[in-house]
């Protein structure tokens, strides 16, 4: 990684391998954290980890993001965006609110995913998109 973002939001599958401690995601992390970027978590992404074996180290993990709230505005945002990108689905609203909150930090922000091509559509190339 050798760009420098404001921010990096990070999907369920981020939060997952980053609880996992899996190796490759780390060193992502890690030159990240040379950079002193931030890592932002849509709160209602934290639902999707409710099942993660290692989920009572949530806590921890929460300790070192900042957690955006869905707000009104923030669900109002998604549901544009999953309007105008004709997607439905619970899984695709938990990634339009993740995009919303990303709209909403000062660019230029990424969300690191492994869902990138859905991210895409709902973000319409206004983030940068790291592919888990």
């Amino acid at each position: 990684m050798k760009h420098a973002w404001n921010a990096v939001v990070l999907d369920s599958q981020a939060l997952s391998l980053w609880l996992d401690s899996d190796r490759e995601f780390m060193a992502r992390l890690n030159e990240l954290a040379a950079t002193s970027t931030p890592l932002v978590v849509c709160a209602n992404t934290l639902i999707e980890l409710a099942k993660h074996p290692a989920h009572r180290r949530l806590d921890w993990l929460i300790s070192r993001t900042r957690v955006e709230p869905v707000t009104t505005e923030v669900a109002r945002v998604a549901a544009d965006l999953l309007r105008n990108s004709h997607m439905t689905g619970h899984r695709q609203a938990i990634d339009a609110s993740m995009v919303a909150v990303a709209l909403r930090l000062i660019p230029p922000v990424a969300i690191m995913t492994s869902d990138p091509v859905d991210i895409h559509r709902l973000s319409q190339s206004h983030l940068d998109i790291l592919p888990l």
